[in-house]
């Protein structure tokens, strides 16, 4: 059966969004790595608003499980969100295949640095398209759709008709979103019309006839009300 409904949540504002959308068109060389790298003040707000979405919920809906990336800018948004939502802590899993995409060696460039140090490689991205180019030492996003696939079908056992919460990335989201439809991955360029999926955004699936329907994608009506 696996689980009734899935909540889909990217980490908030973290340190490398701020420092990317600062640099704006300027290359941009930011040093921490994926693994250090955690939220800004605005980010943990993010995180708190989130929490207290959680709070509101009928309780026929708010989750029981919890599965988060290992990065640290996933985790401090469970973190903060489970602290403003004031519950016991809840079971979590960290699992490593709800990390980010790896960007190998375009991981600490941004788009106009990328394209100052790397042109041969944008011209094979362009070449092959995003969901399929694979940086050097990096991952695609159908890499990332594999590891997902392989996440979801463990989840089948482990939350079986139970409600579960799922803290990462854009690239994860994304990817969930493909997988869970369970469209063929010649359709994968598809699922980039629906990015960028948002800092601290909630994505809701829930069982219906046997499959998994979406509810709400990409949603950040809970960072403005209240």
């Amino acid at each position: 059966m696996g689980p009734v409904q899935i909540i889909a949540v990217r980490h908030g504002q973290s340190q490398a969004n701020f420092a990317h959308e600062q640099a704006g068109d300027r290359p941009l060389f930011y040093e921490p790595g994926d693994h250090e790298v955690t939220l800004t003040e605005l980010g943990r707000m993010q995180a708190a608003a989130l929490g207290r979405l959680l709070a509101g919920m009928p309780a026929a809906e708010v989750p029981e499980l919890v599965w988060c990336s290992p990065y640290l800018r996933a985790l401090d948004t469970w973190k903060i969100a489970q602290h403003a939502w004031g519950v016991d802590p809840l079971p979590v899993s960290v699992d490593e295949r709800l990390r980010d995409q790896e960007a190998g060696a375009f991981a600490h460039y941004n788009l106009p640095a990328i394209r100052e140090r790397f042109p041969e490689e944008l011209a094979r991205r362009e070449e092959e398209g995003a969901y399929a180019f694979r940086p050097p030492g990096g991952e695609s996003l159908a890499d990332v759709v594999v590891r997902l696939r392989d996440f979801l079908k463990d989840l089948d056992g482990r939350a079986d008709g139970r409600r579960v919460l799922i803290v990462a990335h854009d690239s994860v989201v994304l990817g969930l979103r493909h997988v869970i439809a369970g469209g063929p991955d010649a359709e994968l360029a598809a699922v980039l019309a629906f990015a960028p999926v948002l800092n601290a955004s909630v994505s809701v699936w829930r069982t219906g006839g046997g499959r998994f329907d979406l509810v709400r994608f990409n949603d950040v009506a809970h960072l403005t009300s209240g």
